[in-house]
């Protein structure tokens, strides 16, 4: 009897290392479209400002300009679990105050210079929109099961639109005008804070 062949080769990544690979490819996409554009950054330099080949760049994201995702989607499982869990009698922005400040939710000023780009380029706007449009099911998804609604009944649905076009509205409202180089992380992060709270403030009889 001959003894079972052992797997060989690399052992399979982890979910949570994929995630943290998309993680970085991200942030180094980030950083490449913000020094020289987007047009002008290659695939090879994604990979190399990472330690990786273009090829397993390409393995985890279609095109240059998706490599951004991980960023743009960076806490939207959260948003949708303080959904689920936002408690009767309980104001909206109490129920996300504390959501505002975890760095999943805010993932840190490159971000903003991030969407500043969406204004001209549009590969990258069209990966930020995607990226509202796949949650908002999640998000209806979530307020119906706190109202213990249908999953096809129109409520939570017409509720998550608005909850989603008030999100991407505070969050490229905070984008476009803080342009300021001197403006720190702190202050960048308190103030995005602030218009997300401001902007679900706005809607939340909508929602109540």
């Amino acid at each position: 009897m001959t003894a079972a062949r052992g797997r060989t080769g690399r052992p399979p990544l982890t979910e949570e290392r994929k995630a943290a690979t998309r993680l970085e490819i991200a942030r180094a996409a980030v950083d490449l479209f913000i020094a020289q554009g987007v047009a002008a950054t290659t695939g090879e330099q994604i990979g190399q400002a990472v330690g990786v080949s273009a090829r397993t760049v390409w393995r985890y994201f279609p095109t240059k300009e998706s490599c951004v995702r991980p960023l743009f989607s960076s806490g939207i499982d959260t948003i949708a679990t303080t959904l689920r869990q936002w408690r009767p009698g309980e104001s909206l922005q109490e129920a996300f105050d504390h959501v505002w400040t975890t760095d999943t939710v805010l993932p840190g000023p490159d971000v903003g210079a991030l969407l500043r780009l969406t204004r001209t380029e549009p590969g990258l706007r069209a990966v930020w929109l995607q990226t509202h449009d796949e949650a908002e099911p999640a998000f209806a998804r979530a307020l119906a099961e706190r109202a213990g609604l249908p999953a096809d009944d129109v409520r939570p649905a017409v509720w998550a639109a608005m909850f989603n076009a008030a999100l991407r509205a505070a969050v490229e409202h905070h984008a476009y005008r803080t342009t300021e180089p001197t403006t720190s992380p702190e202050a960048a992060r308190a103030d995005l804070a602030a218009t997300l709270r401001t902007a679900l403030a706005i809607m939340a009889a909508g929602l109540s």
